[in-house]
């Protein structure tokens, strides 16, 4: 079992002055830390899920996938700043300091919140909605965790709420 660790987040937020799409997770995972880069974990259906709503191919690096983000106008971020999180398992989060997501808000005309999951749906309600006054649409979590939503499901789910 991994120990308890408290984590500042490592990864910023990925966005432009066009994103109008801001889609937040709960906090990064151990993979996702180590790779400095959101959804690193390879069996994390989000890629995959988020290309096929676009119809583009999976982005396979970095690189590709701050391109694919751009190009579709989505920002990227999470709604924990900083936790204590043993690692990779959003139910042993504790401690939660949440991102200040007012630069986003403030340099970019997003006109719709995603939230990945459940964790941080709870999060984005508890901490950030509160000082925001915005709601997120909670979708299922990619995750591989969540083995009772299939791609094709997650995918039909995730492109009827960000394609509406």
């Amino acid at each position: 079992m991994a120990d308890t660790q408290f984590i500042t987040h490592p990864i910023p937020a990925l966005w432009d002055e066009e994103s109008r799409i801001l889609i937040l997770g709960s906090f990064p995972s151990v993979k996702s830390r180590k790779s400095c880069f959101f959804y690193g974990h390879p069996q994390n259906r989000f890629w995959k899920v988020m290309a096929a709503v676009f119809r583009e191919p999976t982005p396979e690096n970095i690189e590709e996938k701050k391109a694919f983000l751009h190009r579709n106008h989505i920002a990227l971020w999470d709604v924990i700043a900083s936790c204590r999180i043993t690692g990779s398992s959003d139910s042993s989060i504790r401690d939660v300091t949440a991102n200040d997501l007012t630069p986003i808000l403030t340099g970019a005309p997003i006109r719709q919140i995603f939230v990945n999951g459940r964790t941080a749906e709870k999060m984005y309600k508890k901490y950030t909605e509160p000082l925001t006054g915005r709601t997120a649409i909670p979708l299922p979590s990619t995750s591989p965790a969540n083995a009772a939503w299939t791609l094709p499901r997650l995918t039909d789910t995730w492109g009827r709420n960000i394609k509406a």
